[in-house]
């Protein structure tokens, strides 16, 4: 369909562990990166953070998850996607809290290969949307070190028993004592962005990560009048679509960048 050429300048593999083989596209030389796409899948509007993650001296890894890689967003493909690829896949946790998605066990292979490959002190994880979690729940693999959750959705807050799962993350309790003893013991943190009043990640759920892990979660709760218009009523996608050039969003993705380099050991 020509979408390809979005990602014509990246390095294209199918990557392969356990039941599941996924491409990947990587650009970029120095430690790694790892930016998991949001919904509906690998659209062109990721892009432009993927490239400012290697111009900043990072090789970044694209891991197409769902959807089509290169796809634009549009509504129909966003509902199809979501149908079809995400909330009857076994390869999600879509509705429960206290609990990972299967695929992130992929995303830690990933990442142990994007070590082995890259070096420096270990790699850098940020999910986005559906995938905003899953940088947490990687934090039992040695080699992540720079967990970013960007807009983390998972569990949706849809349908009954929504308001429970507002303040729900989805880890279980043994990946989340893992991230908080690696925080203390290694000298990490993690970040967490979201636009205030988005109903896909409630506030609630930022709390709960702040009473769980203290000042280790940098929190950024951004105005939505901060937002580049686009994509959904209200702004959602911190880094990618609703991304400006100036003001706070541009001050989170600075810092994203910062420590993305700091903490992987961008010489």
């Amino acid at each position: 369909m020509g979408w390809e050429k979005a990602l014509a300048e990246y390095e294209r593999f199918e990557f392969s562990d356990g039941p599941w083989t996924r491409p990947v596209f990587r650009r970029g030389s120095g430690p790694a990166v790892i930016v998991i796409h949001e919904m509906p899948g690998l659209h062109p509007e990721v892009l432009p953070f993927a490239n400012r993650v290697a111009a900043a001296g990072m090789t970044v890894y694209l891991p197409s998850l769902f959807g089509d890689p290169g796809r634009p967003v549009t509504n129909g493909y966003a509902m199809g996607a979501m149908l079809k690829g995400v909330c009857i896949s076994r390869e999600f946790n879509v509705w429960a809290a206290g609990k990972s998605s299967p695929i992130v066990e992929w995303l830690r292979a990933l990442a142990r290969r994007a070590h082995g490959e890259c070096g420096g002190k270990g790699v850098g994880a940020v999910g986005m949307c559906f995938t905003g979690g899953f940088a947490l729940a990687m934090m039992t693999e040695p080699a992540v070190v720079a967990p970013v959750l960007s807009q983390p959705s998972l569990p949706l807050t849809v349908g009954l028993g929504g308001r429970r799962r507002a303040s729900g993350v989805d880890a279980s309790s043994e990946e989340i004592a893992c991230a908080r003893r690696r925080f203390a013991e290694e000298d990490l943190s993690m970040i967490g962005l979201r636009f205030e009043g988005d109903p896909i990640v409630p506030r609630e759920r930022f709390d709960a990560l702040e009473r769980e892990f203290g000042d280790k979660f940098e929190r950024w709760d951004i105005d939505p009048s901060e937002a580049r218009p686009g994509g959904l009523k209200h702004p959602h996608s911190v880094l990618t679509i609703n991304l400006k050039n100036t003001g706070k969003t541009q001050d989170a993705l600075i810092r994203v960048l910062a420590f993305f380099r700091e903490k992987t050991g961008v010489s």
